[in-house]
């Protein structure tokens, strides 16, 4: 599968194009508006950075047309006017293909905002509105907002309105808007928001329904804590035809089947990584490589009761809703090292845009510190050493499908075994400023380092200089 050996790299449209604040035309205030053009194309002039830094999946986080910051979504159909327009996304789309570049969309599929077009319907009508049943409506209570019902809101959060996933004409309106997606813009991919809201009901349903717009489609679930097995299932679906699988919900105003056909309990393909998203920079922050060696073997080692063998999570050093990696480390000199063990590690490494070059930002200072304005990529020696990370990382059988066993671990130290059926590859970190002679059972007389080309002999140990990361082939 082309997910299992890719490289994403993640930009927050809203933020990185320099989109207003509020879509004060959509918000009816009209003499407001600031007209921005149709920046959504300059992510064209992006894609041979993207691809020089070695990825070749690109994650834009929510372009539809919202009320503030992308996931209050007012319209699945339509590109956001702050940013451009359907016809200019198909563009930039098409684009990113021809430059070896597959698409992934963030589909905000738990809840919209308070603009989108059927909520507003209800707000108008109240119980005479045909789409009350979208939604967990009492009409009994009231909201914050003084609607004169009340609402559930996403985690408390008034301004997102959940939607009711057990409703199939709620199922049909985002399915049909994904079809769109496919056919307008030739997507390959999905980021579910909030994946471990949604019901495992809606999640068979939406992997039977993308795998028949394409048989290589991906479904990626944003999941923070818990058994992520728990939104990737197992199995395969066994119905036919367009139309996906049925719909086991409870009805809604219009009740009945959104689409025909079986499914068996495939969920999501892959979910974030967050266990080991926290590990990564805290190992290095506390100077305690045992606690990433030990989530990872938790996660992926040899034992039978192992979590996620064989599974392809998505992992990463910081995105849109965290601090910049640069920000949390309390060495800088530990950039380059801590991005080797993203890249040597089980999983699909994700970049977030600006990070490659050290871009720093605080989660403190708000959402926008961490999603800013960029005009043109930067270069330097970080930048450099991703793009040969992530040129191994796809070459290279072991660190893509291998096995996990950690072979030393100090608190200052790590190496760690990765194994296939044609390569055995030792991922070697050393995170203190100091050299150091690492001493492994390598089960063979010399190693070649694939990062440098550099060969060594494991007579008498290998030793790791300050700072540093080797991924060393076994021969």
């Amino acid at each position: 599968m082309w997910f299992d050996e890719s490289v994403i790299y993640q930009i927050y449209p809203l933020g990185f194009l320099g989109a207003p604040g509020e879509n004060t035309y959509a918000l009816g205030r009209e003499d407001e508006e600031k007209e921005t053009g149709h920046s959504i194309l300059r992510i064209k002039d992006w894609a041979q950075h993207i691809r020089a830094l070695g990825a070749d999946c690109v994650l834009l986080n929510p372009i539809f047309e919202s009320d503030v910051h992308g996931y209050d979504t007012r319209d699945y159909y339509t590109v956001d006017r702050r940013i451009g327009t359907n016809a200019d996304f198909a563009l930039v789309s098409r684009a990113l293909h021809e430059a070896g570049l597959r698409v992934m969309l963030d589909g905000v599929f738990n809840h919209v905002g308070r603009g989108f077009w059927a909520f507003r319907d209800v707000q108008e009508k109240k119980w005479d509105s045909p789409y009350r049943d979208w939604f967990n409506i009492n009409f009994d209570g009231n909201s914050p907002y003084n609607d004169g019902f009340w609402y559930e809101g996403w985690e408390g959060h008034y301004e997102l309105v959940k939607l009711n996933l057990f409703n199939p004409a709620v199922v049909e309106h985002q399915f049909n808007a994904i079809r769109a997606w496919v056919e307008q813009f030739d997507i390959d991919a999905l980021r579910l928001d909030v994946a471990y809201c949604l019901p495992p009901e809606y999640l068979r349903q939406l992997r039977a329904f993308t795998d028949s717009l394409k048989p290589d489609f991906i479904l990626m679930g944003e999941t923070l804590h818990g058994d992520y097995n728990r939104f990737m299932g197992t199995g395969q679906w066994a119905g036919g035809g367009a139309g996906g699988g049925r719909w086991n919900g409870n009805g809604g105003n219009n009740g009945g089947q959104a689409y025909s056909g079986t499914y068996g309990t495939t969920l999501c393909h892959s979910t974030t990584n967050y266990e080991c998203y926290k590990g990564l920079y805290s190992s290095f922050n506390s100077m305690n490589m045992f606690e990433i060696g030990h989530s990872l073997a938790r996660q992926f080692g040899p034992e039978q009761w192992t979590l996620y063998k064989g599974r392809h999570l998505l992992c990463f050093a910081d995105n849109h809703d965290v601090s910049r990696v640069a920000s949390i480390l309390t060495n800088k000199e530990h950039l380059k090292p801590l991005y080797g063990m993203l890249f040597g590690m089980p999983g699909v490494p994700s970049v977030y845009y600006g990070s490659e070059w050290g871009l720093e930002g605080d989660k403190r200072d708000g959402d926008n510190a961490l999603r800013p304005e960029l005009a043109s990529p930067e270069t330097n020696s970080l930048t450099e050493w991703i793009s040969r990370l992530a040129e191994v990382h796809k070459k290279s059988e072991a660190i893509c499908y291998g096995s996990y066993r950690n072979a030393l671990l100090t608190n200052k130290q790590i190496v760690f075994e990765r194994v296939s059926e044609h390569e055995k590859v030792f991922v070697a970190v050393n995170a203190d400023a100091a050299s150091f002679r690492a001493h492994f059972d390598a089960g063979c007389g010399e190693l070649t380092d694939l990062i440098t080309g550099r060969k060594f002999s494991t007579e008498g140990g290998i030793e790791l200089p300050p700072y540093s990361t080797m991924y060393l082939k076994a021969y």
